[in-house]
């Protein structure tokens, strides 16, 4: 692609972020959701495969309806109330609209079924925009339309997307569709939280984001897509793949490493709230999540030669890529948890 059109593309994907972010009118909101979804999908058929035409359809199609509901609900409400404003979504119905919109929007769970099908047919660094970046402007609506819309849509959607993030990434072997049903788990755990806790809700995105990145930058950079290449790994490159293990068990949410900050803040919350019920159903939920990682985990560590290998050898290409971000969102990753006071005061 032309440098020059790239980088209007990404500067159409940031001010579309920019301006959900900056709005109060649902007009304008709605207007940065699609000029987001624009700006992304020159960059998803970029490489013209059919696999990734039919990802950019499918991911077309999903946002188109997600927007439609979302303005035919401002519509509503501004017709029954006569209020345009994102946080003064008053009508039952108007809410619960808008809320289901935002929900296909981001791929919650029982609306997810595009999200693995169009993750599978990008490549990596669309990937990793369409994981990270993609989910900022909806949940800049989410945070302020807390308070109007029904707490049991909200747990529900929550508890289903983090029960289907794990269930359905147990039987997968492709690593962008694992990731994928990642994303769904971690949305369901944001999205259990967000009307008791928002800072925790934000918290969680933004860990969120570095552990992704350092996931979807580590595949780039042993071009690595399915769990039987995961192996080849150790050959290329001993230090990344090592640091690759704790990623993924990082994303999984184990204890010493930053991924175990939200997930224990969550539940922290959960039963100060008094929803002990929930609480232990994220938290069983979390364990469906950590066996696929562990699995990943398994293949890249412990499976080292001596072995039978019957992937073909990737010829040893000097690597060109920057490593600096790599190098920064693994330690991130690996690292944050003893800041947890520190995060704390800040959030309260």
């Amino acid at each position: 692609m032309n440098p020059y059109v790239l980088a209007m593309f990404l500067f159409s994907l940031g001010l579309g972020t920019t301006l959900t972010f900056a709005s109060s009118h649902w007009l304008l909101a709605w207007m940065g959701l699609e000029i987001n979804t624009l700006a992304i999908i020159p960059l998803m058929a970029q490489h013209h495969h059919p696999r990734a035409v039919e990802a950019t359809t499918k991911y077309f199609l999903t946002q188109a309806t997600a927007a439609a509901t979302i303005l035919f609900a401002s519509t509503t409400n501004a017709w029954l109330t006569g209020e345009w404003s994102i946080t003064h979504l008053s009508h039952p119905l108007a809410a619960t609209m808008a809320m289901m919109g935002l929900a296909l929007k981001i791929g919650l769970a029982p609306l997810h079924f595009w999200l693995p099908e169009v993750l599978q047919g990008l490549d990596l660094t669309t990937g990793l925009i369409l994981s990270t970046w993609q989910k900022l402007a909806p949940f800049a609506l989410l945070i302020q339309m807390t308070h109007t819309t029904n707490p049991y849509l909200m747990t529900a959607l929550g508890i289903s997307s983090t029960l289907i993030g794990g269930w359905g990434g147990l039987n997968q072997t492709q690593l962008r569709k694992i990731l994928a049903y990642s994303s769904i788990a971690h949305l369901g755990w944001m999205i259990i939280i967000i009307q008791f806790a928002p800072q925790l809700t934000l918290l969680t995105l933004g860990i969120y984001i570095i552990m992704t990145s350092a996931a979807f930058l580590t595949f780039k950079m042993t071009t690595t897509t399915k769990i039987n290449t995961l192996a080849l790994s150790w050959s290329k490159s001993p230090m990344l793949a090592t640091t690759t293990a704790l990623v993924l068990l990082s994303l999984g949410g184990l204890p010493p490493l930053t991924g175990f900050m939200p997930k224990w803040l969550i539940l922290q919350e959960l039963t100060k709230q008094g929803l002990p019920l929930i609480a232990t159903l994220a938290a069983l939920s979390a364990l469906l999540s950590l066996y696929f990682y562990l699995r990943l985990c398994y293949t890249m560590t412990l499976t080292i030669s001596p072995n039978t290998n019957y992937s073909s050898t990737p010829w040893r290409l000097p690597n060109t890529q920057s490593t600096l971000l790599l190098a920064t969102t693994t330690i991130a990753t690996l690292m944050l948890l003893p800041l947890t006071p520190a995060i704390l005061t800040l959030t309260h």
